[in-house]
């Protein structure tokens, strides 16, 4: 019963504080300086707005997770103590730094090239602490691939750095990155609670899911604040070092397959992103309106259909990750291939559906300046 309660205590400390600490963010926003003025049609918005939520993300899930730790590690039995302690610290201190790498952006702005350092500088800082990617989980039937010592180092890293940048890619509309943040953190929590011994994991990334939703009625559209890159960075970086912390024998799928099935829509969009843009012969870093979500708003769907339709398919990629951790891969399949269809059509249609459009936006445009003319001869 202790559990259930720190699981509960977890979400609504974050949860609370986030949605009290969000009104501060607003408010303090332009007084320093971190405010998001429209400078392209890249940008949805149409108004200088605050980008300082993230700080309200922030300090609601790091209190809820340091809370948390301290009701649940006494009730751990021992042998699952072992090394939770040192992977915690180093989860918040890589969240700290990540936090302050995003903030640092906000208020001053950061060459791509030096963020993108800084963020590999925070993982390592992780995986310092412990907190690795061992070995990948069996889904082939010949045993599970393990890794070791650099090996392991290398691709915790990378998944780490690879995570936290498809939430901040994606936070392109109003509400869209913190809502995904939410059914990512939750359908992990959840997959978690009913695996073997993954308690700190489970309690931890309900943290998160709190800590965005708290945010959430303040960034839907129509948003007052958006989280700016400290938001971003953070949520991104806590559900890929989170999801890695567990015991041994169960840290398999939860590290590995299970956020890698849940973030499928983010991945997807920004492997999509970087494969668009080299074709292109354009910089990887650089930002255009190629997203998903951009494609969406360009088939005339708004900001909020836009955001409900993507919160959609990632409920259906966060149920294919339940479903896979229980076993059920025929299951699990389906869902999948559910979500890569929608996907597919919002990917194709929507870009024939703008042409459309856009000839009879066109046509209309003609007719009204033909009327015009005819009423003033």
């Amino acid at each position: 019963m202790q559990y259930y309660g720190t699981i509960a205590a977890s979400f609504f400390i974050a949860f609370l504080l986030a949605l009290l600490v969000t009104p501060l963010a607003i408010r303090l926003a332009p007084r320093i300086g971190a405010v998001d003025t429209p400078k392209d049609e890249r940008r949805m918005h149409t108004r200088p707005m605050p980008r300082f939520g993230g700080m309200g993300i922030f300090i609601g899930v790091m209190a809820a997770m340091v809370s948390a730790a301290a009701l649940l590690l006494p009730i751990l039995p021992q042998q699952l103590q072992d090394g939770q302690i040192s992977k915690l610290a180093g989860v918040l201190v890589g969240g700290v730094l990540i936090y302050a790498v995003g903030v640092a952006d906000d208020l001053r702005g950061m060459p791509a090239r030096v963020k993108f350092l800084l963020q590999i500088g925070c993982a390592c800082v992780v995986c310092a602490f412990g907190v690795r990617i061992t070995y990948f989980a069996d889904l082939t039937g010949q045993g599970p691939t393990y890794f070791t010592g650099i090996v392991s180092f290398i691709i915790t890293v990378i998944w780490i750095v690879g995570i936290t940048n498809t939430i901040n890619l994606i936070d392109g509309l109003d509400g869209l990155a913190a809502g995904v943040a939410a059914i990512a953190s939750l359908a992990i929590a959840y997959t978690a609670f009913i695996s073997e011994g993954m308690y700190t994991a489970t309690v931890l990334m309900i943290a998160v899911t709190g800590g965005a939703l708290g945010f959430l009625p303040y960034n839907f559209h129509p948003a007052r604040i958006f989280m700016g890159d400290g938001g971003a960075l953070f949520l991104g970086f806590m559900l890929a070092s989170v999801s890695v912390i567990g015991p041994v024998k169960s840290a398999t799928v939860i590290a590995t397959v299970a956020p890698a099935l849940v973030l499928g829509l983010p991945i997807f969009d920004t492997c999509f992103a970087i494969l668009r843009r080299l074709v292109n012969g354009r910089p990887i870093m650089e930002a255009d309106k190629g997203h998903l979500h951009h494609r969406l708003m360009a088939a005339g769907m708004g900001q909020k259909r836009s955001v409900l339709t993507l919160y959609g398919i990632s409920g259906i990629m966060g149920m294919t990750a339940v479903t896979f951790s229980r076993g059920l891969l025929p299951e699990a399949a389906a869902l999948l291939l559910i979500a890569f269809m929608f996907i597919y059509i919002f990917l194709t249609d929507a870009t024939s559906y703008t042409k459309r459009r856009g000839v009879n936006v066109a046509a209309e445009e003609r007719h009204t300046r033909k009327q015009n003319n005819d009423k003033e001869q």
